[in-house]
């Protein structure tokens, strides 16, 4: 259901009379925050959580509020006899098991700030009943990993968004981190202006997809590095003059030919990979990639991907249990990738 929880504050300074219009309203937020399959709250219960919001409320108008929210919508379930039971809600915009997803993905994006990490999950979590969310709570890992410290997130996001969709380039000032002369960390900024296309997820970070108006081709920046960005009333590029996608950008497209997100141009590639690793290459490249039988214990991945250095570290960390088959180019920089591992520890 769409409803909002209600603030009790706001009915301390309203009239007994006019909250009580809102009973209703009242009534359905208490069975959403108290009430779950396990915990029902009987018609005498209600009365009490009612009473303490200063809601007048009868047992027996209790059960006739009840048939209403449930002709509306509301899935409440009434468990036991009607004298010696109790009512809960049952069906709700989200299960518990797809509240804990969306919790978990949220504490593992580390492109959002502490801050707003915890503001998030409280409200993801809201959609549960109290007790419920407690559990929740009490069960879900925080790993260390860093955060990122901006928290001009959420207005990024949705600038980028709504500039995506007026097609109109955008301006802001990246910042990156370098190596001072003292061997400290620093940060640097450059700005850009930038004919913005989508917004992908990979390799646990946000990124823009973009046209840098200098050059003719895509990039590629985290969300989290952009600051202080604004619209600007030039119209954005089209994707059609700086890549292959003709009528849509598909970004599922661009982020499977991408590896550790090192930009540069397609090519074709094939790799004979041991069958050990099916699972491994069907996961990364998707059910449809083309693949056949090379021998008995090798099969030949063919598709098209960057050749960059971040494909060269993909490859390598495979060991033995992938060969480069074609373009001679990613033969090359394998075999001195590899060379210069082993000229480490002569």
């Amino acid at each position: 259901m769409g409803y909002r929880p209600i603030n009790s504050t706001r009915g301390v300074i309203m009239a007994g009379t006019q909250k009580s219009k809102l009973k209703l309203l009242y009534l359905a937020d208490i069975l959403k925050r108290k009430t779950d399959e396990e915990h029902f709250l009987a018609a005498t219960e209600i009365v009490e959580e009612l009473n303490k919001l200063e809601i007048p409320a009868e047992r027996k108008s209790i059960y006739k509020d009840i048939d209403i929210l449930k002709e509306y919508g509301f899935d409440i379930i009434h468990s036991g006899s009607k004298n010696r039971g109790g009512y809960f809600l049952g069906a709700r915009d989200f299960e518990l098991a797809e509240i804990r997803l969306l919790s978990d993905a949220v504490q593992a994006a580390n492109f959002i700030s502490q801050k707003k990490t915890n503001q998030l999950v409280e409200k993801i979590e809201s959609f549960a009943s109290e007790n419920q969310a407690k559990i929740l709570h009490s069960q879900v890992y925080v790993d260390n990993r860093p955060k990122c410290n901006n928290e001009e997130i959420y207005y990024t996001i949705s600038l980028l968004d709504e500039a995506i969709t007026e097609g109109v380039k955008v301006s802001f000032t990246y910042t990156r981190r370098k190596i001072t002369d003292e061997f400290k960390t620093a940060k640097e900024e450059k700005s850009f202006t930038v004919s913005p296309y989508a917004l992908i997820w990979s390799d646990d970070h946000y990124y823009l997809v973009c046209n840098n108006e200098k050059y003719d081709n895509l990039m590629h920046l985290r969300i989290d590095k952009i600051k202080k960005l604004q619209k600007t009333k030039a119209t954005a590029r089209h994707f059609s003059e700086v890549s292959d996608y003709r009528n849509n950008f598909d970004s599922a497209d661009y982020a499977t030919k991408l590896f550790n997100m090192y930009s540069g141009e397609p090519k074709p590639i094939e790799l004979i990979c041991s069958n050990e690793i099916l699972e491994v290459i069907l996961d990364r490249f998707g059910e449809n990639v083309k693949i056949q039988k090379y021998d008995d214990t090798h099969f030949l991945l063919k598709t098209n991907a960057v050749v960059s250095d971040g494909l060269t570290k993909w490859v390598l960390q495979f060991g033995g249990k992938i060969k480069v088959k074609s373009p001679n180019d990613l033969i090359y920089e394998v075999k001195k990738k590899a060379e210069e591992s082993l000229e480490l520890y002569k």
